[in-house]
């Protein structure tokens, strides 16, 4: 090795260049899925909460228009459209709360 020249030709030192970058890009990478991965459980976990809002309030909203149309609607009367929305609403959200907890003790969670 001592007789040899020890400098790199310019296409070997491309190669170990391109290389390195190559491997900058793979780091890269990793990191960026990493923040993709907590981006996606953030968004998830938002979702979850608004989904247990969105029940509740269906719920409540129902409620209070079975609690109103209850004193005022009588016996013979046509239920409205918004009331049998509000009713399908709160049918959803019971099912859904109840699919929930039961999923819940079923994974440990």
């Amino acid at each position: 090795m001592f007789g040899k020249n020890s400098r790199l030709n310019p296409l070997e030192s491309r190669k170990q260049l391109l290389i390195a970058e190559s491997e900058l890009n793979r780091a890269q990478m990793v990191g960026d899925m990493a923040a993709l991965t907590a981006d996606v459980r953030t968004l998830t976990d938002r979702a979850k909460s608004f989904g247990s809002i969105a029940s509740s309030a269906a719920v409540l909203v129902a409620g209070l228009a079975a609690f109103r149309h209850g004193k005022t609607a009588g016996a013979d009367a046509k239920p409205s459209w918004r009331q049998t929305i509000l009713k399908g609403a709160g049918l959803i959200s019971t099912f859904w709360l109840a699919f929930r907890s039961h999923r819940r003790n079923r994974d440990g969670i």
